[in-house]
Order: structure tokens, then C-alpha cells, then sequence
């Protein structure tokens, strides 16, 4: 189906009206996504065992003196990075998701589907189990972070690199992800086999995808790389919303289609290579927002790029509310809860799309 990308000055009339609707209803929707993304981080913010008010929180937040010394390591160095994080990751994932769906034309592709989300956990293999001297010499942290960006970029690159040998189809591209995507977790497999209790013990809890890593420093980062990558993909969004329509007609409207699917994908694949080497494994919400955007806010990618990136973020952040208040006493990682609940909420956007076709 083909999407109008915007509303040429000549039309006036009935149609003119329908889409000033369309346009304000999908205005609406972002602001309505925004003002619940600020509640949810609000309320993951006032969550924890601190026993923290959100009138406490607030003050905290416009006032950082008015709060004791002890609440204030609560509040900003503990429940705000992590808060955060999960907005920024959200986002990151989210918007990755969309944009690999609208380039490969296909809804299953996510930064999970196309093996970046095992190559981060491979690289914090890597340093945690098979080389721990890499991660004492730069700290524990700051290395294993780099491990997992490193080889969930090598491999964005070389299942791009493959694919344009052979001919560089969409397919082939989502094919080459998924086959890599299995050889990555036999070669965690074999890693986690031949590891100590211990390292192995950190390897799994780190594959779970858990915000408690979070810290201003790794937010910074995962920050700035959206703030740059969200105004460069919206500079593509008539592209890619021709591109919707097809690989022909795109091509009839002079856009080098080729072109936009690699730069799509690469800016894609940072996006994702850097949210995961922070937190790990967070599988479902680069599969999941784009659906959740789609659903409201059609093709037009001027709407739902950020709607992509809105709905990652809330998705994240109410997770990371569960995962706090789901067993009284015990934080579980992020990464659980967005499998159990992306699973039911995939299968019913599923069947919503069917009911509205």
C-alpha cells in the first residue's frame, strides 16, 4: 500500500481535511506516548526496596540538597542511571528494530533475529571467561562492555558483508543473521562448558539482560549515539517510507535502494551493538516496538520512527518496574521479564493486525 509521505501544496478540499486529521491524530499519539513514558520513568524512579514517595522523588529531582546524604546515592547514582538506561535502551532497541523491519522488509527482523544480541553475549564470554586479564587490566566493567559492542558490530558487518557477496537481497540478509545467530550461541555453549562456576555463573546472569549495570558514564554513551542516530534516520524517512511501498517504486522515485538498506542497517546495527553491550541480552523490544508503532501510527516514517523509539523506551521502563516489584525482595533481570511478556503481547498485536486487515 502506498503511503503518502506528505501532502503536496496543491491539494486542497476533503482530502486535504482527512489528512490534517490523520496528521494531528498521529501528533497526538507521540504526546500521549511521551507523557506516558515520563510517568513510567517517574514511577521507576520512586520504585525500590528505599521505600522512596514520589513527592520525595520530585523534590529530589528539581532540589538535590533537600534530600539527606544517603537518599541522594539512592536517588541519583542508583535509581536514576537505571531509570534512565532502560528509557535510552528502549528507545535504541526500538528504533533499530524499525528501522531493520522497513529495510529488509520483513516484521521478524530485530537485533535478536539478526544475531547482535548473541554476539554481545560471545564478546562478554570472551572476556569474562576465556581472558579475564584483558578485563582486570581496563576493569571488569568497562571491558566486558567493550567485548560485547565489538563482536555485535563484527558481526552486523559481516552478516551485511556475506549477504552483499551473494547477492545482497533482503532474505538473504535475515537468513545470514539467523544462521549466525546459531553458530554464535553453539560457540557461547561451548564457552560456558569449559568454564569455571564462577565465570561461568557471570556469564549467565549477564546473557539474562539486566539495567543494574547502568551508571552515568555507559548512559552518556547509549545517549548521545541515539541523540545522533534518531535525527539521521528521520533525515531518511520519506525514503523509507517509499521504500514501504516497494522495491520498485522506491527505485522509480530515484532513491538508490541498495544505499539506503546499508546505511539503514549500519546505523541500526550501532544502535543495537552499543544498548546491548550495556545491558546484555534484552531480547523482544526491537521486535515489539516497531509493531506497537506501526499499529498506531501507520508507515509514515516520520511518525513512526520516533513512535518506535517512544514505545522501546515505555515498554523498557515499565519492565523495569516489574522486574522490581514481581518477587518482593528480589530485583530479576530485565531481560526475563521482556521475554515473558513479549512473547503474549507479540501474539496479540499478531492477531489485532489480522482482525485489521
Amino acid at each position: 500500500m502506498t503511503v503518502i509521505a506528505h501532502t503536496p501544496p496543491h491539494i486542497t478540499g476533503p482530502l486535504a481535511s482527512a489528512y490534517a486529521r490523520i496528521r494531528m491524530r498521529r501528533i497526538a499519539l507521540l504526546v500521549l506516548l511521551g507523557l506516558l513514558l515520563t510517568l513510567s520513568l517517574l514511577a521507576d524512579v520512586a520504585t525500590g526496596p528505599a521505600g522512596l514517595t514520589l513527592s520525595q522523588v520530585a523534590a529530589g529531582l528539581v532540589n538535590k540538597q533537600s534530600l539527606d546524604a544517603a537518599t541522594q546515592v539512592i536517588l541519583w547514582d542508583l535509581r536514576l542511571p537505571t531509570a534512565l538506561m532502560a528509557v535510552v535502551v528502549g528507545a535504541a532497541l526500538g528504533l533499530a528494530g524499525a528501522e531493520m523491519q522497513t529495510a529488509l522488509g520483513n516484521p521478524l527482523a530485530s537485533p535478536m533475529t539478526l544475531g547482535i544480541s548473541a554476539a554481545a553475549t560471545l564478546g562478554a564470554a570472551v572476556v569474562l571467561i576465556i581472558d579475564p586479564v584483558i578485563a582486570t587490566q581496563l576493569g571488569a566493567n568497562q571491558a566486558v562492555s567493550l567485548g560485547a559492542f565489538l563482536c555485535a558490530a563484527a558481526c552486523a558487518l559481516l552478516v551485511q558483508g556475506l549477504a552483499r557477496m551473494l547477492g545482497g537481497s533482503s532474505g538473504a540478509i535475515v537468513l545470514f543473521g539467523i544462521a549466525m545467530s546459531f553458530a554464535i550461541n553453539a560457540l557461547v555453549s561451548v564457552i560456558e562448558f569449559i568454564a569455571e562456576a564462577g565465570s561461568l555463573q557471570q556469564v549467565v546472569f549477564w546473557a539474562m539482560g539486566s539495567l543494574s549495570r547502568a551508571d552515568w558514564p555507559k548512559l552518556t554513551v547509549v545517549a548521545v549515539v541515539l541523540s545522533v542516530c534518531l535525527p539521521w534516520a528521520m533525515r531518511s524517512a520519506w525514503a523509507m517510507t517509499a521504500l514501504c511501498s516497494g522495491e520498485e517504486q522506491a527505485r522509480s522515485l530515484g532513491i538508490a535502494v541498495e544505499r539506503l538498506r546499508l546505511v539503514t542497517l549500519l546505523r541500526a546495527s550501532l544502535l543495537a551493538a552499543v544498548a546491548v553491550a550495556f545491558v546484555g541480552a534484552i531480547g523482544f523490544i526491537g521486535l515489539v516496538a516497531p509493531h506497537v508503532a506501526r499499529l498506531l501510527l501507520g508507515e509514515d516514517h516520520r511518525y513512526f520512527l520516533p513512535g518506535a523509539a517512544l514505545s522501546g523506551a515505555l515498554v523498557l521502563s515499565l519492565a523495569s518496574i516489574v522486574c522490581k516489584n514481581a518477587v518482593p525482595g528480589l530485583v530479576i533481570p530485565v531481560g526475563i521479564v521482556t521475554a515473558l511478556v513479549g512473547v503474549p503481547l507479540f501474539i496479540a498485536l499478531i492477531l489485532v493486525q489480522r482482525r485489521s486487515l
